[in-house]
């Protein structure tokens, strides 16, 4: 079996990211697979900009910004024993974990 996985983190804080990361790559070492990353990958910024009052002073506004923050993993020599061992892995619920076969 020579196919790829593709994980993608996707989460708004970094530290969450990063953790879930490095519990990936040891989980995937553990097994003697092959791999990748974690990469990471361009932040994606918004910015909300909102006014203070609802009637006067125009000028007076506040901005907000939400950040999400992404990291990218390949592991290249998957086995049946990797792909176990990512099915039981427990990552925290702050992280949206997306992966293509």
């Amino acid at each position: 079996m020579s196919q790829k996985i593709r994980i993608k983190l996707k989460s708004y804080d970094y530290n969450l990211v990063d953790k879930s990361a490095e519990k990936i790559v040891k989980t995937v070492k553990a097994t003697g697979s092959m791999i990748s990353g974690p990469l990471p990958l361009p932040v994606d910024r918004k910015i909300f900009t909102v006014n203070r009052s609802t009637f006067v002073n125009k000028k007076s506004r506040e901005q907000f910004e939400l950040s999400t923050y992404k990291r990218l993993i390949d592991i290249h020599s998957k086995s049946p024993k990797t792909v176990e061992a990512l099915m039981k892995l427990e990552l925290p619920s702050g992280v949206e974990v997306e992966i293509k076969v």
